[in-house]
């Protein structure tokens, strides 16, 4: 059974940095792809940062050049750096992760997640 659990997030004041970890276990596939997701109260479910086996990634325009996601290369472990951190970033965050090698931000298309932390960015 694969399991998702995060790591981190928290409160920070704008202009600061927090990091993100989410470790799997029990994850069976050999070709896989990594995200990050942010959720608001109310609003759907937004892809931001993803990550392939191989290491090439993506971002959303909204956190590309403030945002950076890496990978453990030992274990599936990734990780998600927030720099220069807005209020507007402030939001429930998921990783989440898929059997396929290709880059997603697309929510349906993942088939396991992590259980949820708490950004809250003041200002």
């Amino acid at each position: 059974q694969v399991e998702l659990v995060q790591s981190g997030g928290g409160s920070v004041q704008a202009g600061g940095s927090l990091t993100l970890s989410c470790e799997a276990s029990g994850f069976p596939h050999s070709a896989y792809s990594l995200g990050w997701f942010r959720q608001v109260s109310g609003k759907k479910r937004e892809g931001i940062a993803a990550i392939d086996r191989d290491g090439l990634a993506d971002y959303a325009d909204s956190v590309e050049g403030r945002f950076t996601i890496s990978k453990d290369n030992t274990k599936i472990t990734w990780f998600l750096k927030m720099d220069n951190l807005r209020p507007e970033d402030t939001a429930m965050y998921y990783c989440a992760a898929r059997s396929v090698l290709r880059l997603s931000f697309l929510e349906y298309e993942y088939e396991y997640w992590g259980q949820g932390t708490q950004v809250t960015v003041s200002t």
